[in-house]
């Protein structure tokens, strides 16, 4: 027996896999509302260096960028976590979990930083179910890496500066329910084309049986 063409069985059988897809999209939509929504705050830093004029401009903008991306990763950090909540912003302490290997996870789940590359510009942002607690956070952050910048740095006459104040989303922005949704799209109309495909396998070996069985 000819075997049909993949194509065929999908035009064939497009409903079912639609039908999938469609399930698939319910229940990722209904499992971002699982986690609480959450809002976020956007701060940008200008980090500086005074090497002195024997430097070239782009070894001094590599260093810069260099040293960015070194206060990108200590803001993670649990020592750097403490500095923040000490740091007279009024954050709610109690939203932290009161384990530690808890409250670093979520601290890590709480920002987000990142830099521009050759330009030296820390890109830090903060995400909280409350947007004031977001905006706060990343008002704190700001505030200890331009106070302390040195203290993070081995390099000297480090300056860092805010050069965007923080910017709040209007509409929760975790979890993102339009990419979640078509993420939950495409799975299942995956699922449904190899449930397909596993259907038709089966009725064709069915019917080769059959039809053995018939010339035997």
């Amino acid at each position: 027996m000819s075997q049909p063409h993949y194509s065929t069985i999908l035009l064939r059988h497009w409903r079912v896999i639609l039908l999938f897809g469609c399930v698939g999209l319910l229940f990722a939509v209904a499992m971002t509302f699982v986690r609480p929504l959450q809002y976020s705050s956007t701060v940008r830093l200008l980090i500086s260096q005074d090497v002195g004029a024997s430097v070239d401009a782009y070894t001094a903008s590599r260093s810069e960028e260099r040293i960015a991306q070194n206060l990108a990763t200590i803001i993670y950090t649990t020592t750097f976590f403490g500095e923040v909540l000490t740091s007279g912003f009024d954050i709610d302490e109690k939203t932290f979990s009161a384990k530690d290997y808890k409250r670093r996870i979520e601290w890590r789940r709480t920002v987000s930083a990142s830099v521009s590359r050759g330009a030296g510009i820390l890109t830090v942002t903060a995400y909280r179910p409350d947007v004031k607690q977001a905006e706060r956070i990343a008002r704190a952050i700001a505030f200890v890496l331009t106070k302390n910048a040195s203290e993070y740095t081995s390099g000297g006459n480090v300056r860092v500066r805010l050069i965007d104040a923080p910017l709040n989303s209007r509409w929760p922005v975790k979890p993102n329910l339009i990419a979640n949704g078509v993420s939950g799209l495409i799975l299942g109309g995956f699922v449904g084309m190899a449930y397909v495909f596993l259907q038709a396998e089966r009725v064709r070996r069915r019917h080769q049986l059959v039809h053995e069985e018939f010339i035997a």
